[in-house]
């Protein structure tokens, strides 16, 4: 049991990289990233109050994709794709690098992580850029999952289900950093700071 205390102290010592991606598709080994927002957030513990988070970077940025041929329609429809808001899009490699310096040593955060994960660890290959995170990471499906089961109200756990059931406005869904500052507004309900 003494572990579980130490990985939990541990955890709390690092700030969090809420991440979210829009991307060309479903499939990481074809598709591409084409949107990334993060917020970096800072644990701050406070002896005899109720723990707190901080805000204390973020990042939103448009990535050049460079297949747009293998692009699934839909997906571009539904992330608002368009060459003219592309137009001073970043490369990858770029947009990695950004990625990796802004996440350094955090511990990764995001509504579905086993799809973000899947696609920023082909694109920390692709590029040759080092991830710098911490190796742990929170799915907030999953913590979503645990607080809610059983609840009849809530059937599904995509974002705007969640939104819907927790009370976050989302006006830009399917935007990156929209996403992910609805995905930390529904963590914070979720670990009881709202």
């Amino acid at each position: 049991m003494r572990d579980i205390y130490a990985i939990i102290h541990f955890m709390k010592k690092h700030n969090l990289a809420f991440i979210d991606l829009e991307t060309t598709g479903l499939d990481p080994e074809k598709h591409e990233i084409v949107e990334i927002g993060i917020l970096i957030v800072k644990q701050v513990v406070r002896p005899g109050l109720p723990n707190e988070l901080e805000v204390i970077d973020q990042l939103e940025l448009k990535v050049k994709p460079e297949h747009l041929e293998t692009a699934d329609p839909e997906a571009l429809r539904i992330n608002g794709y368009n060459e003219a808001e592309w137009l001073f899009a970043v490369s990858l490699e770029q947009a990695m690098k950004a990625v990796a310096d802004k996440t350094a040593e955090a511990i990764m955060v995001a509504q579905n992580i086993a799809f973000d994960w899947l696609f920023l660890e082909k694109a920390f290959v692709k590029t040759g850029v080092p991830n710098k995170m911490n190796f742990r990471r929170l799915d907030l499906i999953s913590m979503a999952l645990a607080k809610t089961w059983g609840e009849p109200k809530l059937e599904r756990y995509g974002l705007q289900f969640l939104c819907e059931y927790y009370g976050v406005k989302n006006d830009k869904a399917h935007t990156a950093l929209a996403d992910i500052q609805a995905t930390y507004e529904i963590f914070r309900k979720v670990v009881g700071l709202n």
